[in-house]
């Protein structure tokens, strides 16, 4: 998925460890309560993701634009 196209998609609860996300566009995308574990998203642009809840242990976030991303926990 590196490099993929995902704005605004719905990726609630998607299990998507060890993922390479790397220079994706993830802009507005839904990815509350994934599993992001050792995922890979250098470079991604979350602008606006939505992450509440979401499994981010050992994610590479280097470089990643995370302006206006939700990371809360409920």
């Amino acid at each position: 998925l590196a490099g993929a196209n995902l704005e605004g998609a719905n990726l609630t609860d998607a299990n998507l460890e060890d993922t390479s996300l790397k220079r994706a566009n993830v802009k507005d995308a839904n990815l509350e309560g994934a599993n992001l574990k050792n995922a890979n998203l250098k470079n991604a642009d979350l602008r606006g993701t939505k992450m509440t809840d979401a499994n981010l242990e050992g994610v590479d976030l280097k470089n990643a634009d995370l302006r206006g991303t939700g990371l809360n926990k409920k």
